[in-house]
């Protein structure tokens, strides 16, 4: 019975210490890439949070990943929007780099972010003012510009959707639960940010 009692006590010391260690480095993980996020997110008038919960999203944090569309990295960049950004941008040596091998390029995660926020601050630019402009962005960002803007179109006499109603809208399934998941956490990282009385990290 006392052996019986001590394996119970290691088994749940040991449970114990491989839930703090998970915790732990779950925590190190999804953090690992925000002084990154922070330093581009501020370049492109971001929130930073923002930018994190979308790449929790995207591919939590991997920047091996590639999408069955050809995404890219931690943001899922596209090697069209990569193209665009180099040519926009006028960094003429990353563009021919972007049009002989753009994985390499994408595949780094400071680059990527980089790209990955540029596109947000292009996208963005249309929805200044908008209410709830994050959904309208965040849809733009999976779905594309022009089908964002279909779900947002109301007659010329009506007021504006709200967040709510654009959501609504939206009617494919995977762009809809891409939009809710990242405004949630978008949302809760706000509210511990403010628990702790920070600003913009």
């Amino acid at each position: 019975m006392r052996a019986a009692k001590r394996l119970a006590l290691v088994l749940a010391f040991l449970t114990l210490v491989a839930a703090v260690g998970l915790y732990f480095f779950n925590q190190f993980w999804i953090h690992r890439f925000d002084e990154i996020i922070v330093r581009q997110a501020r370049i492109y008038r971001l929130d930073p949070l923002l930018v994190w919960s979308v790449v929790y999203e995207e591919t939590y944090f991997r920047p091996w990943k590639k999408g069955e569309a050809g995404e890219i990295g931690l943001m899922q960049v596209t090697p069209t929007v990569g193209r665009e950004w180099a040519e926009e941008t006028g960094m003429r040596d990353l563009a021919r780099a972007m049009e002989r091998d753009p994985a390499s390029v994408l595949a780094d995660p400071e680059r990527n972010i980089q790209v990955g926020c540029w596109y947000l601050e292009k996208i963005s630019k249309d929805y200044r003012g908008t209410p709830g402009a994050e959904a309208h962005v965040l849809a733009a960002y999976n779905a594309g510009p022009t089908r964002a803007v279909e779900w947002n179109r109301v007659p010329a006499d009506r007021a504006p959707l709200t967040p709510e109603q654009f959501i609504a809208r939206i009617d494919y399934p995977t762009t809809r639960a891409y939009v809710t998941s990242i405004l949630a956490r978008y949302r809760k990282a706000r509210e511990e940010r403010d628990a702790r009385g920070g600003g913009k990290r």
